[in-house]
């Protein structure tokens, strides 16, 4: 499943996204959720459009087929600016730790998606059991308060929308067999994401109105458009051409590991012993699906630094 570019792809994709949840929260208390999602896809939208003029051609950027305008619709439609809506949408209801936990369904519902829509999607039971695993430990990372995670509201739902949204997109993008690039594909869909979000905000009737923007909302803004929004992107849309949807989504195991790494390591929060077993189960599920052996995962975390990635997709 891995070489070093694909690892590293993976690993910069679930540290960029393990802040998201994090930030969202944090600019959920001055923005509109819908508003939000729009601006943090404005900002994506310039910088990939930056990113586009000094490394890509008129040629790289033109959509030739079928195959790549739904390409860009499942990334700019479905996973990018659906799910983002949904996500932001549902986590003014719910803590952070009930969104990663329903959020993680994500890559469970991918395999199931992908046996519908590709030939080659079936998980093996080995794979099943590391599913299951993974998100197990998601649970013992977030440690919810079932009261929360099963109570009512919409907040969950939407959540699950969110997580069917990425899951159903990822899929779609593989199935499309574009000729664009990943990266072309990103700098196309993270504009459509914000168009798409901007139209549901005014459908929503949010108010912008009067908005405060502190330094704490203005940063969690810059980091869920730049680092989570445009960076991100690029790397994950990348990560599921190397490998397929299924493989690629098992990032979102590790999104809530990174979001309490963070907690540690830059707040000074504690990481109680439930949470370092979550991390222990997501990594032996993640070793199951990924069909990597211990000792094949020791020597490739030696070899990530060795190269670093080398066409521009970062």
């Amino acid at each position: 499943m891995f070489s070093r570019r694909t690892a590293l792809l993976f690993v910069v994709s679930a540290v960029l996204f393990g802040g998201t949840f994090i930030a969202a929260k944090a600019g959920l208390a001055y923005f509109p959720p819908l508003f939000f999602v729009a601006l943090r896809f404005d900002i994506g939208a310039v910088v990939l459009a930056v990113f586009a003029a000094t490394t890509l051609s008129k040629a790289e950027l033109r959509p030739r087929t079928v195959g790549d305008a739904v390409g860009i619709f499942a990334t700019g439609v479905l996973v990018i600016g659906l799910t983002n809506a949904l996500l932001f949408l549902g986590q003014q209801d719910v803590t952070s730790g009930v969104a990663a936990v329903v959020f993680s369904l994500n890559p469970i519902l991918t395999p199931v998606f992908a046996a519908v829509i590709l030939s080659d999607g079936r998980l093996s039971v080995r794979g099943a059991v590391g599913m299951g695993l993974g998100l197990l430990g998601v649970a013992f990372v977030a440690n919810p308060d079932p009261s929360a995670l099963l109570g009512g509201g919409l907040g969950v739902p939407l959540l699950f929308g969110a997580a069917v949204t990425s899951a159903l997109g990822a899929v779609v993008i593989r199935r499309a067999d574009a000729t664009l690039s990943s990266t072309a594909r990103t700098v196309w869909g993270v504009p459509l994401a914000a168009v798409l979000s901007h139209a549901l905000s005014i459908g929503a009737g949010e108010s912008v109105s009067g908005l405060s923007v502190p330094p704490v909302a203005l940063a969690a803004l810059v980091y869920v458009g730049v680092f989570s929004g445009a960076v991100a992107y690029l790397a994950y849309f990348a990560l599921i051409d190397e490998t397929d949807a299924t493989r690629a989504n098992l990032l979102f195991y590790f999104v809530p590991v990174v979001s309490a790494v963070g907690g540690w390591a830059l707040l000074g929060e504690t990481i109680p012993t439930l949470s370092l077993v979550g991390f222990g189960v997501i990594f032996v599920g993640f070793l199951l699906v990924s069909g990597i052996s211990p000792t094949s995962a020791r020597l490739l975390r030696q070899a990530i630094p060795e190269r670093s990635v080398d066409d521009g997709s970062l």
